[in-house]
């Protein structure tokens, strides 16, 4: 099969990448509440909050790792993020734009290996490129009175690690445990189980 063959989206990769994208934008809904709440815990050190930020990059990660083609970390956040909005997010409209960043994130590391290496590495790099451009955002458009040195730069950098490790090798667990059951018999995830 030429790259061209395998780049191509078949009817099963979108709707696997949506179904992915709708479970998770209720997931994110349900995030969203207990990232509110979760200002208190974290009152005395506040950039320590983005430890939780993983789990909003985890479609991105999994689809990618699940389709393998061109823009499947980009669809699935963006309407994961979409879906999440439908259901009330407390971010409004500028939550598709987020989770549209959050996606160009993980899609460029994966871009940068021109959609050949699926391996936990590249995960673990690509949702700690998620959780960079994700995080940046954040600290340009939610946060731009606060402090670099004692709020922006950690805050990215505890988003960053929660993102490699929630997001990278959590969607590298994720996919293991659903080759494992069979259901990605006809992706390559699940023909390679041995690999990912």
């Amino acid at each position: 099969m030429n790259r061209t063959d395998s780049n191509r989206w078949r009817t099963v990769d979108i709707v696997v990448a949506s179904v992915i994208a709708v479970a998770f934008g209720v997931v994110f809904q349900l995030w969203n509440i207990l990232w509110k709440g979760s200002d208190g815990p974290f009152a005395f050190f506040a950039p320590l909050q983005s430890v939780m930020y993983g789990v909003w990059l985890i479609p991105a990660v999994l689809s990618t790792l699940i389709v393998r083609k061109p823009g499947a970390a980009l669809l699935t956040e963006t309407v994961a993020s979409t879906v999440s909005v439908l259901l009330g997010s407390p971010y409004g409209a500028m939550a598709i734009l987020q989770g549209a960043v959050q996606g160009l994130g993980v899609e460029a590391v994966f871009a940068a290996t021109r959609y050949r290496l699926y391996r936990p590495l590249t995960a673990a790099l690509a949702g700690a490129c998620g959780g960079l451009f994700a995080t940046l955002f954040d600290a340009l458009y939610w946060y731009p009175g606060t402090s670099w040195t004692t709020f922006r730069l950690p805050y990215i950098a505890f988003g960053v690690l929660s993102c490699l490790l929630v997001a990278g090798l959590g969607a590298v667990a994720l996919t293991r445990a659903l080759a494992n059951t069979g259901v990605l018999d006809r992706f390559p995830a699940g023909r390679d189980r041995a690999l990912i």
